[in-house]
Protein backbone atom coordinates (compact mmCIF):
# COMPACT_ATOMS: atom_id res chain seq x y z
CA UNK A 1 0.00 0.00 0.00
CA UNK A 2 0.92 3.83 -0.72
CA UNK A 3 0.77 6.50 2.19
CA UNK A 4 -2.87 7.51 3.11
CA UNK A 5 -4.60 10.85 3.05
CA UNK A 6 -5.34 11.47 6.40
CA UNK A 7 -8.38 13.98 5.68
CA UNK A 8 -9.93 10.83 4.33
CA UNK A 9 -10.18 8.80 7.61
CA UNK A 10 -13.60 8.46 9.09
CA UNK A 11 -12.50 9.03 13.08
CA UNK A 12 -16.16 8.51 13.92
CA UNK A 13 -15.61 4.39 13.51
CA UNK A 14 -13.30 2.49 15.85
CA UNK A 15 -9.56 2.34 15.47
CA UNK A 16 -8.41 -0.54 12.83
CA UNK A 17 -6.98 -3.07 14.21
CA UNK A 18 -4.24 -3.82 11.59
CA UNK A 19 -1.35 -2.51 10.73
CA UNK A 20 -0.62 0.33 9.23
CA UNK A 21 -4.48 1.16 8.91
CA UNK A 22 -4.10 1.46 12.55
CA UNK A 23 -1.48 4.08 13.12
CA UNK A 24 -2.76 6.37 10.01
CA UNK A 25 -6.04 6.05 11.93
CA UNK A 26 -4.04 7.75 15.05
CA UNK A 27 -1.92 9.98 12.99
CA UNK A 28 -5.41 11.54 11.95
CA UNK A 29 -6.40 11.79 14.88
CA UNK A 30 -3.60 13.41 16.33
CA UNK A 31 -3.72 15.79 13.78
CA UNK A 32 -7.22 16.90 15.15
CA UNK A 33 -5.72 17.29 18.51
CA UNK A 34 -2.34 19.30 17.57
CA UNK A 35 -4.61 21.50 15.59
CA UNK A 36 -6.85 22.63 18.34
CA UNK A 37 -3.71 22.82 20.76
CA UNK A 38 -2.23 25.11 18.12
CA UNK A 39 -4.97 27.12 17.88
CA UNK A 40 -4.95 26.98 22.08
CA UNK A 41 -1.75 28.26 22.42
CA UNK A 42 -1.52 30.99 18.94
CA UNK A 43 0.64 29.29 17.02
CA UNK A 44 1.80 26.38 14.86
CA UNK A 45 3.25 23.60 17.79
CA UNK A 46 6.95 22.73 16.45
CA UNK A 47 9.22 19.69 17.39
CA UNK A 48 12.52 18.56 17.15
CA UNK A 49 14.11 14.93 17.41
CA UNK A 50 17.71 14.78 18.71
CA UNK A 51 19.00 11.85 17.73
CA UNK A 52 22.26 9.79 19.54
CA UNK A 53 23.92 7.01 18.14
CA UNK A 54 24.00 4.83 14.83
CA UNK A 55 22.78 5.23 11.34
CA UNK A 56 19.91 3.00 12.58
CA UNK A 57 18.95 5.66 15.29
CA UNK A 58 19.44 8.44 12.40
CA UNK A 59 16.92 6.27 10.02
CA UNK A 60 14.04 6.06 12.98
CA UNK A 61 14.31 9.55 13.96
CA UNK A 62 13.30 10.53 9.99
CA UNK A 63 10.64 7.88 10.80
CA UNK A 64 9.34 10.08 13.60
CA UNK A 65 9.99 13.22 11.73
CA UNK A 66 7.36 12.04 9.28
CA UNK A 67 4.71 10.99 11.30
CA UNK A 68 5.16 14.48 13.07
CA UNK A 69 5.10 16.16 10.38
CA UNK A 70 2.05 14.41 9.02
CA UNK A 71 0.20 15.35 11.94
CA UNK A 72 0.63 19.04 12.04
CA UNK A 73 3.98 19.94 13.60
CA UNK A 74 6.40 22.25 12.26
CA UNK A 75 9.84 20.92 12.64
CA UNK A 76 12.93 22.41 13.88
CA UNK A 77 16.38 22.13 14.77
CA UNK A 78 16.72 22.98 18.20
CA UNK A 79 15.27 22.15 21.64
CA UNK A 80 13.14 25.22 22.42
CA UNK A 81 10.22 23.43 20.40
CA UNK A 82 7.12 22.81 22.22
CA UNK A 83 7.82 19.11 21.67
CA UNK A 84 11.67 17.15 22.04
CA UNK A 85 12.27 13.95 21.64
CA UNK A 86 15.54 12.57 22.07
CA UNK A 87 16.09 9.15 20.45
CA UNK A 88 18.57 7.62 22.64
CA UNK A 89 21.68 5.31 22.11
CA UNK A 90 23.02 3.56 25.16
CA UNK A 91 26.11 1.81 23.66
CA UNK A 92 28.54 3.25 26.00
CA UNK A 93 27.85 4.82 29.53
CA UNK A 94 28.58 7.83 28.28
CA UNK A 95 26.00 8.69 26.46
CA UNK A 96 23.16 7.70 28.85
CA UNK A 97 24.95 10.36 31.14
CA UNK A 98 24.56 12.75 28.13
CA UNK A 99 20.75 12.80 27.87
CA UNK A 100 20.32 12.53 31.59
CA UNK A 101 22.77 16.28 31.22
CA UNK A 102 20.23 17.37 28.52
CA UNK A 103 16.93 16.55 30.53
CA UNK A 104 18.07 19.01 33.72
CA UNK A 105 18.25 21.64 30.33
CA UNK A 106 15.03 20.59 29.07
CA UNK A 107 13.05 20.43 32.38
CA UNK A 108 14.05 24.39 32.82
CA UNK A 109 12.72 24.87 29.23
CA UNK A 110 9.24 23.06 30.22
CA UNK A 111 9.07 25.21 33.41
CA UNK A 112 8.62 28.12 31.08
CA UNK A 113 6.63 26.65 28.76
CA UNK A 114 3.80 24.32 30.11
CA UNK A 115 2.27 22.99 27.65
CA UNK A 116 6.14 21.47 25.97
CA UNK A 117 6.09 17.56 25.85
CA UNK A 118 9.02 15.63 26.15
CA UNK A 119 9.51 12.15 24.74
CA UNK A 120 12.01 9.90 25.11
CA UNK A 121 12.78 6.70 22.81
CA UNK A 122 15.18 4.41 21.46
CA UNK A 123 17.41 1.85 23.01
CA UNK A 124 18.44 3.64 26.34
CA UNK A 125 14.48 3.25 27.16
CA UNK A 126 14.68 -0.78 26.53
CA UNK A 127 17.30 -0.97 29.68
CA UNK A 128 14.23 -1.21 32.72
CA UNK A 129 16.80 0.55 35.47
CA UNK A 130 16.87 3.77 32.89
CA UNK A 131 12.63 3.38 33.20
CA UNK A 132 13.04 3.17 36.67
CA UNK A 133 15.59 6.08 37.24
CA UNK A 134 13.15 8.16 34.96
CA UNK A 135 10.34 7.67 36.96
CA UNK A 136 11.67 8.55 39.88
CA UNK A 137 13.83 11.52 39.04
CA UNK A 138 12.05 12.34 36.12
CA UNK A 139 8.89 12.56 36.05
CA UNK A 140 8.31 15.66 33.73
CA UNK A 141 9.03 13.17 30.79
CA UNK A 142 5.93 12.72 29.49
CA UNK A 143 6.29 9.53 26.83
CA UNK A 144 8.77 7.05 26.94
CA UNK A 145 9.26 4.34 24.24
CA UNK A 146 11.42 1.65 23.18
CA UNK A 147 12.63 0.39 19.55
CA UNK A 148 10.25 -2.63 19.18
CA UNK A 149 7.12 -0.56 19.00
CA UNK A 150 8.58 3.28 17.41
CA UNK A 151 5.43 2.54 14.69
CA UNK A 152 3.08 2.86 17.44
CA UNK A 153 4.49 6.66 17.49
CA UNK A 154 0.99 8.19 16.20
CA UNK A 155 -0.80 5.98 19.17
CA UNK A 156 1.52 6.56 21.91
CA UNK A 157 1.26 10.59 21.13
CA UNK A 158 -2.48 10.42 21.15
CA UNK A 159 -2.30 8.48 24.54
CA UNK A 160 0.24 11.33 26.04
CA UNK A 161 -1.49 14.19 24.89
CA UNK A 162 -4.76 13.41 26.09
CA UNK A 163 -2.68 12.23 29.70
CA UNK A 164 -1.33 14.42 32.48
CA UNK A 165 0.84 11.56 33.80
CA UNK A 166 4.16 9.93 32.25
CA UNK A 167 2.93 7.72 29.30
CA UNK A 168 5.56 4.36 29.12
CA UNK A 169 5.45 1.54 26.11
CA UNK A 170 8.40 -0.40 26.51
CA UNK A 171 8.35 -3.82 24.59
CA UNK A 172 10.98 -6.67 25.35
CA UNK A 173 11.11 -7.95 21.98
CA UNK A 174 8.95 -7.97 18.74
CA UNK A 175 8.91 -10.19 15.82
CA UNK A 176 6.46 -7.27 14.22
CA UNK A 177 7.65 -5.13 11.02
CA UNK A 178 5.65 -2.64 9.93
CA UNK A 179 6.15 -0.85 6.51
CA UNK A 180 4.82 2.05 4.49
CA UNK A 181 4.60 4.66 7.28
CA UNK A 182 5.51 7.84 6.03
CA UNK A 183 10.07 8.91 6.28
CA UNK A 184 10.93 12.93 6.25
CA UNK A 185 14.34 12.74 5.10
CA UNK A 186 17.32 14.55 5.90
CA UNK A 187 18.77 14.63 2.34
CA UNK A 188 16.94 14.67 -0.44
CA UNK A 189 19.75 12.57 -2.87
CA UNK A 190 20.54 9.99 -0.63
CA UNK A 191 18.43 7.60 2.25
CA UNK A 192 19.30 4.83 4.73
CA UNK A 193 16.70 1.74 4.19
CA UNK A 194 16.44 -0.27 7.00
CA UNK A 195 16.98 -4.34 5.68
CA UNK A 196 16.51 -5.82 8.69
CA UNK A 197 16.33 -5.40 12.55
CA UNK A 198 17.81 -6.46 15.53
CA UNK A 199 21.26 -9.07 16.30
CA UNK A 200 21.80 -12.68 17.45
CA UNK A 201 25.30 -12.41 18.23
CA UNK A 202 25.76 -11.31 21.83
CA UNK A 203 29.21 -10.32 21.09
CA UNK A 204 30.53 -10.25 25.03
CA UNK A 205 30.80 -6.60 25.43
CA UNK A 206 27.72 -5.52 23.34
CA UNK A 207 24.25 -4.05 24.50
CA UNK A 208 22.83 -4.17 21.50
CA UNK A 209 20.92 -7.83 21.24
CA UNK A 210 19.37 -6.80 24.21
CA UNK A 211 18.02 -3.69 23.26
CA UNK A 212 17.27 -4.58 19.62
CA UNK A 213 15.89 -7.99 19.79
CA UNK A 214 16.69 -10.87 17.65
CA UNK A 215 16.91 -10.50 14.21
CA UNK A 216 14.39 -10.16 11.79
CA UNK A 217 15.06 -9.19 8.33
CA UNK A 218 12.30 -7.21 5.67
CA UNK A 219 11.16 -9.05 2.58
CA UNK A 220 12.88 -8.49 -0.25
CA UNK A 221 9.54 -7.03 -1.98
CA UNK A 222 9.21 -4.19 0.31
CA UNK A 223 13.06 -2.96 0.34
CA UNK A 224 12.96 -3.09 -3.54
CA UNK A 225 9.54 -0.97 -3.45
CA UNK A 226 11.16 1.40 -0.71
CA UNK A 227 13.92 2.00 -2.85
CA UNK A 228 12.04 2.23 -6.03
CA UNK A 229 9.88 5.45 -4.56
CA UNK A 230 13.14 6.89 -2.84
CA UNK A 231 14.38 6.98 -6.95
CA UNK A 232 11.62 8.15 -7.89
CA UNK A 233 11.52 11.00 -5.49
CA UNK A 234 14.98 12.26 -6.23
CA UNK A 235 17.56 9.68 -4.09
CA UNK A 236 20.78 8.52 -5.99
CA UNK A 237 22.55 6.46 -3.15
CA UNK A 238 21.11 4.44 -0.44
CA UNK A 239 22.53 2.89 2.61
CA UNK A 240 21.09 -0.44 3.11
CA UNK A 241 21.18 -0.50 7.41
CA UNK A 242 21.27 -3.79 9.32
CA UNK A 243 23.45 -4.73 12.53
CA UNK A 244 25.11 -7.37 10.76
CA UNK A 245 23.53 -7.37 6.94
CA UNK A 246 25.48 -10.18 6.04
CA UNK A 247 23.21 -12.34 8.02
CA UNK A 248 20.30 -10.71 6.05
CA UNK A 249 17.71 -13.50 5.36
CA UNK A 250 18.56 -16.45 7.50
CA UNK A 251 14.99 -15.65 9.03
CA UNK A 252 13.21 -15.57 5.73
CA UNK A 253 11.19 -18.28 4.09
CA UNK A 254 12.60 -19.15 1.25
CA UNK A 255 15.93 -17.54 2.51
CA UNK A 256 16.98 -15.22 0.69
CA UNK A 257 21.37 -13.88 0.94
CA UNK A 258 22.49 -10.51 1.83
CA UNK A 259 24.22 -10.98 -1.72
CA UNK A 260 21.10 -11.97 -3.56
CA UNK A 261 19.45 -9.01 -2.25
CA UNK A 262 22.77 -6.50 -3.14
CA UNK A 263 22.11 -7.84 -6.99
CA UNK A 264 18.75 -7.11 -7.08
CA UNK A 265 18.95 -3.60 -5.61
CA UNK A 266 21.90 -2.93 -7.76
CA UNK A 267 19.07 -3.41 -11.70
CA UNK A 268 16.94 -0.45 -9.69
CA UNK A 269 16.98 2.08 -12.98
CA UNK A 270 17.95 5.09 -11.56
CA UNK A 271 20.06 4.76 -8.40
CA UNK A 272 23.57 5.41 -8.64
CA UNK A 273 24.88 4.48 -5.46
CA UNK A 274 24.79 1.71 -3.06
CA UNK A 275 26.23 2.05 0.56
CA UNK A 276 25.70 -1.01 3.32
CA UNK A 277 26.63 -0.97 7.30
CA UNK A 278 27.10 -3.24 9.30
CA UNK A 279 29.38 -6.10 7.90
CA UNK A 280 30.45 -9.22 10.35
CA UNK A 281 32.99 -10.82 9.75
CA UNK A 282 32.12 -14.44 10.76
CA UNK A 283 29.19 -13.75 7.46
CA UNK A 284 30.66 -12.19 4.76
CA UNK A 285 30.76 -14.72 1.98
CA UNK A 286 32.62 -15.17 -1.36
CA UNK A 287 29.47 -14.48 -3.20
CA UNK A 288 28.98 -11.21 -1.64
CA UNK A 289 32.48 -10.07 -2.48
CA UNK A 290 32.10 -11.38 -6.24
CA UNK A 291 28.58 -9.11 -6.58
CA UNK A 292 30.50 -6.18 -5.02
CA UNK A 293 33.63 -6.91 -7.51
CA UNK A 294 31.25 -7.00 -10.67
CA UNK A 295 28.80 -4.07 -9.63
CA UNK A 296 28.98 -0.53 -10.90
CA UNK A 297 27.18 0.68 -7.93
CA UNK A 298 28.35 -1.00 -5.34
CA UNK A 299 30.78 1.49 -3.72
CA UNK A 300 33.98 0.29 -2.98
CA UNK A 301 34.17 0.83 0.88
CA UNK A 302 33.34 -2.70 3.40
CA UNK A 303 33.27 -0.86 7.74
CA UNK A 304 35.13 -4.63 8.78
CA UNK A 305 34.71 -4.68 12.67
CA UNK A 306 37.86 -6.06 14.23
CA UNK A 307 37.51 -5.25 17.63
CA UNK A 308 40.92 -6.99 18.65
CA UNK A 309 43.46 -8.97 16.82
CA UNK A 310 43.76 -11.72 19.50
CA UNK A 311 42.29 -14.97 18.52
CA UNK A 312 41.85 -15.54 22.61
CA UNK A 313 40.15 -12.16 23.28
CA UNK A 314 38.08 -12.82 20.21
CA UNK A 315 36.92 -16.06 21.80
CA UNK A 316 35.85 -14.13 24.98
CA UNK A 317 34.25 -11.55 23.12
CA UNK A 318 31.83 -14.24 21.27
CA UNK A 319 32.90 -12.89 17.80
CA UNK A 320 32.85 -16.71 15.91
CA UNK A 321 36.27 -15.67 14.05
CA UNK A 322 40.12 -15.88 14.46
CA UNK A 323 42.52 -12.92 13.28
CA UNK A 324 43.90 -15.81 10.83
CA UNK A 325 40.16 -15.69 9.21
CA UNK A 326 40.21 -12.21 9.01
CA UNK A 327 43.04 -11.68 7.50
CA UNK A 328 42.27 -14.17 4.56
CA UNK A 329 38.71 -11.80 4.16
CA UNK A 330 41.17 -8.68 3.80
CA UNK A 331 43.01 -10.60 1.49
CA UNK A 332 39.68 -11.85 -0.60
CA UNK A 333 38.22 -8.17 -0.32
CA UNK A 334 41.26 -6.55 -1.69
CA UNK A 335 42.29 -9.52 -4.60
CA UNK A 336 38.99 -8.81 -6.16
CA UNK A 337 38.44 -5.23 -5.30
CA UNK A 338 42.16 -3.70 -5.69
CA UNK A 339 40.67 -0.02 -4.54
CA UNK A 340 38.46 -1.48 -1.91
CA UNK A 341 38.69 0.82 1.11
CA UNK A 342 38.42 -1.19 4.63
CA UNK A 343 37.46 0.70 7.86
CA UNK A 344 37.34 -1.01 11.14
CA UNK A 345 36.16 -0.73 14.47
CA UNK A 346 38.65 -1.60 17.35
CA UNK A 347 38.50 -2.01 21.23
CA UNK A 348 41.35 -1.11 23.53
CA UNK A 349 41.12 -2.67 27.00
CA UNK A 350 39.18 -5.31 26.98
CA UNK A 351 38.71 -6.80 30.56
CA UNK A 352 41.78 -8.95 30.79
CA UNK A 353 43.76 -7.87 27.86
CA UNK A 354 47.36 -8.01 28.21
CA UNK A 355 50.06 -6.70 26.68
CA UNK A 356 50.26 -9.23 24.11
CA UNK A 357 46.79 -9.36 23.30
CA UNK A 358 47.22 -5.70 22.25
CA UNK A 359 50.53 -6.37 20.55
CA UNK A 360 48.18 -8.64 17.94
CA UNK A 361 45.62 -6.01 17.43
CA UNK A 362 48.79 -4.23 16.69
CA UNK A 363 49.73 -6.64 14.28
CA UNK A 364 46.67 -7.75 12.47
CA UNK A 365 46.27 -3.51 12.18
CA UNK A 366 49.49 -3.36 10.64
CA UNK A 367 48.67 -6.07 7.91
CA UNK A 368 45.97 -4.55 6.90
CA UNK A 369 46.67 -0.54 6.67
CA UNK A 370 42.93 0.59 7.38
CA UNK A 371 41.76 3.61 5.38
CA UNK A 372 40.63 4.83 8.87
CA UNK A 373 39.21 2.97 11.72
CA UNK A 374 37.12 4.18 15.10
CA UNK A 375 38.78 2.80 18.01
CA UNK A 376 36.79 3.15 21.70
CA UNK A 377 38.35 2.55 25.01
CA UNK A 378 36.56 -0.40 26.73
CA UNK A 379 33.06 0.61 28.57
CA UNK A 380 31.50 -1.62 30.91
CA UNK A 381 27.67 -2.07 29.63
CA UNK A 382 25.70 -3.54 32.55
CA UNK A 383 23.30 -6.84 31.72
CA UNK A 384 26.66 -7.86 28.90
CA UNK A 385 29.04 -10.73 30.13
CA UNK A 386 32.16 -8.87 29.57
CA UNK A 387 30.27 -6.14 32.50
CA UNK A 388 30.73 -8.96 34.99
CA UNK A 389 34.62 -9.85 34.84
CA UNK A 390 36.90 -8.82 37.39
CA UNK A 391 40.25 -8.32 35.42
CA UNK A 392 39.21 -4.96 34.35
CA UNK A 393 41.96 -2.91 32.91
CA UNK A 394 43.91 0.07 35.12
CA UNK A 395 43.06 3.42 33.19
CA UNK A 396 46.48 4.54 32.16
CA UNK A 397 47.04 1.11 30.37
CA UNK A 398 44.45 1.70 28.59
CA UNK A 399 44.79 5.17 27.68
CA UNK A 400 48.73 4.35 26.45
CA UNK A 401 47.33 1.42 24.25
CA UNK A 402 45.05 3.47 22.86
CA UNK A 403 47.42 6.47 21.62
CA UNK A 404 50.05 3.79 20.22
CA UNK A 405 47.26 2.14 18.33
CA UNK A 406 45.82 5.88 17.34
CA UNK A 407 49.20 6.54 16.07
CA UNK A 408 49.70 3.52 13.93
CA UNK A 409 45.75 4.15 12.57
CA UNK A 410 46.57 7.45 11.64
CA UNK A 411 49.81 6.56 9.75
CA UNK A 412 48.50 3.99 7.89
CA UNK A 413 45.07 5.72 7.03
CA UNK A 414 47.24 8.88 5.76
CA UNK A 415 49.45 6.89 3.62
CA UNK A 416 46.50 5.28 1.92
CA UNK A 417 44.53 8.68 1.94
CA UNK A 418 47.46 10.33 -0.04
CA UNK A 419 47.81 8.00 -2.81
CA UNK A 420 44.46 8.95 -4.24
CA UNK A 421 46.50 13.25 -4.77
CA UNK A 422 46.21 13.79 -8.17
CA UNK A 423 43.88 11.60 -9.32
CA UNK A 424 40.12 12.21 -10.68
CA UNK A 425 37.04 10.94 -8.77
CA UNK A 426 34.07 11.00 -8.59
CA UNK A 427 32.03 13.00 -6.13
CA UNK A 428 28.49 13.27 -4.72
CA UNK A 429 28.21 16.54 -3.18
CA UNK A 430 26.42 16.63 0.02
CA UNK A 431 26.31 20.26 1.79
CA UNK A 432 27.34 23.58 2.19
CA UNK A 433 31.15 23.09 3.91
CA UNK A 434 30.55 23.76 7.85
CA UNK A 435 33.71 26.21 7.80
CA UNK A 436 33.93 28.25 4.84
CA UNK A 437 30.76 29.44 2.58
CA UNK A 438 32.93 29.35 -0.86
CA UNK A 439 33.27 25.46 -0.52
CA UNK A 440 30.89 22.22 -0.78
CA UNK A 441 31.46 18.61 0.51
CA UNK A 442 31.34 15.50 -0.85
CA UNK A 443 32.33 11.91 -0.34
CA UNK A 444 34.00 9.79 -2.53
CA UNK A 445 33.03 6.13 -3.53
CA UNK A 446 35.01 4.89 -0.68
CA UNK A 447 33.40 7.38 1.57
CA UNK A 448 36.16 9.56 2.01
CA UNK A 449 35.28 12.96 2.47
CA UNK A 450 36.31 16.20 -0.46
CA UNK A 451 36.25 19.65 0.53
CA UNK A 452 36.30 22.08 -2.63
CA UNK A 453 35.14 25.28 -4.12
CA UNK A 454 31.28 25.30 -4.84
CA UNK A 455 27.96 26.58 -4.28
CA UNK A 456 24.40 25.60 -2.83
CA UNK A 457 23.51 24.45 -6.83
CA UNK A 458 25.78 21.49 -6.69
CA UNK A 459 24.43 19.99 -3.50
CA UNK A 460 23.08 16.70 -4.67
CA UNK A 461 24.95 15.97 -7.92
CA UNK A 462 27.91 13.94 -9.09
CA UNK A 463 30.87 15.92 -10.30
CA UNK A 464 34.53 14.99 -11.16
CA UNK A 465 36.82 16.46 -8.65
CA UNK A 466 40.89 16.49 -9.04
CA UNK A 467 42.18 15.47 -5.76
CA UNK A 468 44.75 18.82 -5.13
CA UNK A 469 45.67 18.36 -1.56
CA UNK A 470 45.48 15.62 1.44
CA UNK A 471 44.58 16.76 4.90
CA UNK A 472 45.17 13.43 6.77
CA UNK A 473 41.26 11.91 6.43
CA UNK A 474 39.88 14.61 3.82
CA UNK A 475 41.03 16.26 0.92
CA UNK A 476 40.51 19.50 -0.92
CA UNK A 477 39.66 19.77 -4.52
CA UNK A 478 39.24 21.25 -7.49
CA UNK A 479 36.01 20.64 -10.38
CA UNK A 480 37.40 19.10 -13.88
Amino acid sequence: MEFMNLDEIDLSLSAPTEEPMRQYYYMALAKKKVAELSRQVGHTLTACVTTFGCQMNARDSEKLQGILKQVGYELVDHEEADFVIYNTCTVRENANNKVYGRLGYLHSQKDKNPHMMIALCGCMMQEPEVVEKLQESYRFVDLIFGTHNLYKFAELLCDSLDSDRMVIDIWKDTDLIVENLPVERKYAFKSGVNIMFGCNNFCSYCIVPYVRGRERSRKPQEILREIERLVADGVKEVMLLGQNVNSYGKNLDPQVSFAELLQEVDKIPGLERIRFMTSHPKDLSDELIAVMASSKKICHHMHLPLQTGSNRLLQEMNRHYTREHYLELVEKLRRAIPDIAITTDIIVGYPGETEEDFLDTMDVVEKVGYDSAFTFIYSKRTGTPAAKKEDQIPEDVVKDRFDRLLEVVRRDGQKRAESYTGSVQRVLIEQMNEQDEALVTGRMDNNSVVHLPGDASMIGTFVDVKLVECKGFYYIGQRV
